[in-house]
This record gives structure tokens, C-alpha cells and sequence, in this order.
């Protein structure tokens, strides 16, 4: 069992893939440091990337190959300036050299130092080799495995066994949804009330606020991006922005001239049904024009799936709350990352690993948890709306065509969005002591789907959509 935080399941980073950008570019930092631990990093000469399986598979289109380059050369997915991406790749192809982490030039060749191999290495399918030479004429070489929603771990799973020691520390180690009802009931807390305590015991209440704000604040800045950003999004598919389209016609000739000022103007608009579910809708299709673009969005818990969570906590806010402010903000995302834990601790959150439904099902499964508790429900209702959501979910597989995380990933964000919200209203004036399917029970089934599932439904492009639509089409 290990200590899964708030800021583990909810990362700032660059897209379009957790699993397949943001894993491979803290992949490469992560080696840096241990060449650097090891004395090895002033000897190297020469590099070389392989990427196995579903990442060499879906890698093109998911930036792999861009994001791997990008984490060698000292770049932090976190404050990278995103618009300077394409000129530094660009750099690197042409010159046909590197920059190791901006302290030494090394000769790269992009089209003969980075391999895609079809074939997966054993432990995960999203696997990675990284191989050096050494003035010494040594040859060192590391893999790396991306499991989904930004983690990356070695076989050995050195800093898993860290995490569980954390995890001992927390006064309410939860590995369970009964475990977690447990906790609840003991000390008569909410779920974000027993997440808050946890992180407690990581950092300080201050540095909790903070991280907080500033995963609200990509939030936010990734739909009102997304709004107000029309054009075709790269790729070769020739996917037309749609956000900017729908957004134009809803925000009634508002004025405004900041997200926050946004929000405001929002609030005033016609909240017919129709209309709230295209501002729903809006909101999801913003924030995965963003990610598709390699933009910055939060993972949450995947890229891919990035859309759902800030589209139904700016529901809550514009909708259901007026008066909701970092209250309401800290109470959802605390609420959303401890359900989206338990996935990840008894099932999975990597597509190449479970299908969409380890993306888009469990975003939902967050969402709608959170929703339920800002609505006031208790937290048995909580996991009854998380389950209601990934219920609905279950078997939905991952198939984008080109590998690119467009189509069917975009679309899939706002039906995840409107399912999140009838999951909460249905639990909300549910029995849950009549439900017959529990929260671990589903949570079992979705990884249980998951291993039944082929592989060419998780995240290879080899089937589905992805081999059934013309290329020629699109």
C-alpha cells in the first residue's frame, strides 16, 4: 500500500498524454539525477532512446518521442513556456544536436537515436530504455515504465516502497472505498476532511493552499484558453477547435478581460437546460483542444481525461454555486484525488493498461464524487455516485486514431462530464443502503474488464476506430 497525494493524482504539465508525454519527460529527469548520483553525467557522449510498446505504438501521436527530448534537456513540464516547444525541437533536429540538461552538448540524430520498437518489454506496456556512452567506452542503460496519470517507476519499484512508507504515516491510510467509509464513520469526517489530514502529514497547510490554487489556476486557464482559441489543432487530422465556436454563442457579447472576470460574465448568461449542457460540454472540449495542442493542463488523473474535473467543478461554480470560491475549489479536488487513489491502488489509471475506461471512467468516478459532496452528500452517497459513474463506463475502450489524442479523446471528455452529473443527482436521492453494486466492487470489475480486455483496445491504435476510419478520411 502506498501514499497516493492530492498532488500525485492531480499533476500541472504539458500534453497531450500523462502516460505517454508527461511519463517519458519526468523519465528523463529522472535518469539525470541518478547519472548525476552516480558521477556518470560529465562522461556521457552519446544517447540513445528506446521506446517500447505502447509507447513506440501511439508514440508520434502522443509526443513521446517530443517529450523524452524535451526532459533531457532540463526542461520542466511545469513551467516549460509552451510556446517555445516547436522552436526547440526544431533546434535539436537541425543541428542535429542536444543540449544535456543546458550543461553539455552531445550529437543527436532524432531520426537514428530514438527507436520505436513494437514489441513490449515484461512489466508494463508503456516501457522505456534510456542507453549512454561513457568517455570510458562503458555502456549504461535504464528503463523506465509510464503507468499512467504521470507516474513512472522502475521495475525494482525503489520509490513505491518510499510511498508506502509515507503511507504508514497517515492517520487514515485508506486502500479501500470501505476502508475509507470506515475512517469516515470513526471520526465523523467528510472524505476531503480525511484526505487534508493525510496531507497534513506531508507538507504544511500553507503548501497544501498553494498547490491547490495553482492546480486550480492551470484549471482554469486551460478552458479559458481553450475558449478563446479557434484554428486546427496539429496532428494531420484536421480537427476543427470547437470550443471557441460554442463559446462565442454563449457568452452573450459579455465583457470581461481575465479567467476570473470570466467567471463572473459566465454566471449572467441564459442557464437554460440546453445551455448548460453546451457550457458543460464547452468547458470539457477548452480544456482537450489545450492538451492536444501541447498546451498545459492538469493531469487528472491522465491527460487524455484532463477535460472532465474542470469542467464539472466550473459547472458547480457558474451553475450550482455562485458563491463558491477556494472553499469549494480545495473540497472537490481533495475529494476527486482520493477516489481517483483507490483506482490507482486496486486497478489502474493507464489506458495502454485498462482501455478509456481507466481514463475517462475514472475522471467521471472523480468527478461526480466530488460534485456529490459539494451538494452535500454524505460520504456513502459519495462512492454511490463514484460507482454510478464508472459503472457506466466499464469496458470503454482506447482506440484514437493516428494515436493522436483527438478522436474519439476530445469528445469523450464532455460525454464523461454530463454522465458525471446525473451520476451525483441519481446517488444524491439514492438508498445506499439498497445499491447492490458497491464502490470497491466496480473498482474490481474495471480492472477485471481491464485484463480481459485485448490489447489492441488499450491505447496501440490497432483497433477500434483507429484502424476502422479511413486515414484517407481524415
Amino acid at each position: 500500500m502506498e501514499s497516493i497525494s492530492v498532488f500525485d493524482m492531480l499533476k500541472i504539465g504539458v500534453g497531450p498524454s500523462s502516460s505517454h508525454t508527461l511519463g517519458p519527460w519526468r523519465a528523463g529527469q529522472y535518469w539525470i539525477k541518478k547519472l548525476k548520483k552516480e558521477n556518470n553525467f560529465d562522461q556521457v557522449e552519446k544517447i540513445k532512446i528506446d521506446l517500447y510498446g505502447s509507447l513506440s505504438l501511439t508514440g508520434i501521436g502522443h509526443a513521446t518521442d517530443i517529450a523524452s527530448v524535451l526532459g533531457l534537456s532540463g526542461y520542466d513540464p511545469v513551467t516549460m513556456p509552451t510556446e517555445i516547444i516547436d522552436e526547440e525541437i526544431e533546434k535539436i533536429k537541425t543541428q542535429k544536436e542536444l543540449n544535456f540538461n543546458k550543461e553539455k552538448k552531445i550529437s543527436f540524430d532524432w531520426k537514428k537515436d530514438i527507436i520505436f520498437h513494437k514489441n513490449f518489454l515484461d512489466f508494463h506496456p508503456n516501457g522505456m530504455r534510456f542507453v549512454v556512452e561513457l568517455s570510458s567506452g562503458k555502456t549504461i542503460a535504464e528503463e523506465y515504465f509510464s503507468i499512467g496519470g504521470g507516474f513512472v517507476v522502475q521495475e525494482d519499484r525503489s520509490r513505491s516502497k518510499e510511498k508506502e512508507k509515507l503511507f504508514k504515516e497517515f492517520p487514515h491510510p485508506v486502500q479501500t472505498g470501505e476502508e475509507l467509509i470506515a475512517h469516515c464513520k470513526r471520526d465523523n469526517l467528510k472524505i476531503s476532511d480525511i484526505v487534508w489530514e493525510n496531507e497534513l502529514a506531508l507538507r504544511k497547510p500553507e503548501e497544501i493552499d498553494e498547490g491547490i490554487k495553482a492546480i486550480w489556476q492551470v484549471m482554469l486557464e486551460s478552458m479559458y484558453e481553450g475558449c478563446h482559441t479557434k484554428g486546427i489543432l496539429p496532428g494531420g487530422l484536421n480537427v476543427t477547435r470547437r470550443a471557441y465556436g460554442i463559446h462565442e454563442k454563449l457568452i452573450e457579447n459579455k465583457d470581461y478581460s481575465n479567467p476570473q472576470e470570466w467567471i463572473e460574465s459566465i454566471k449572467k448568461t441564459d442557464k437554460k437546460f440546453r445551455s448548460i449542457l453546451k457550457w458543460v460540454s464547452c468547458f470539457a472540449l477548452a480544456v482537450n483542444e489545450v492538451n492536444a495542442s501541447l498546451g498545459r493542463v492538469v493531469t487528472s488523473p491522465t491527460n487524455g481525461s484532463a477535460g472532465v474535473i474542470p469542467a464539472v467543478l466550473m459547472y458547480y461554480q457558474v451553475i450550482e454555486n455562485h458563491n463558491a470560491g477556494f472553499k469549494e475549489i480545495k473540497q472537490f479536488l481533495m475529494t476527486a484525488s482520493e477516489i481517483g487513489s483507490i483506482f490507482k491502488k486496486n486497478a489502474t489509471i493507464s489506458a495502454a493498461m485498462g482501455g478509456c475506461q481507466a481514463e475517462i471512467g475514472v475522471s467521471s468516478s472523480m468527478a461526480a464524487g466530488a460534485l456529490t459532496e459539494l451538494s452535500g452528500g454524505t460520504p456513502e452517497q459519495v462512492l454511490m455516485a463514484a460507482e454510478i459513474a464508472m459503472e457506466h463506463h466499464l469496458g470503454l475502450t482506447c482506440d484514437p486514431i493516428r494515436g493522436l489524442v483527438q478522436i474519439p479523446c476530445i469528445e469523450r471528455n464532455t460525454m464523461g462530464a454530463i454522465k458525471v452529473i446525473n451520476a451525483a443527482e441519481l446517488a444524491l436521492n439514492g438508498d445506499v443502503t439498497a445499491a447492490r453494486v458497491t464502490f470497491d466492487e466496480v473498482v474490481k470489475t474495471m480492472w477485471d474488464t481491464a485484463k480481459d480486455m485485448s490489447y489492441k483496445y488499450k491505447e496501440t491504435s490497432e483497433g477500434g476506430l483507429a484502424v476502422r476510419v479511413n486515414l484517407t478520411d481524415c
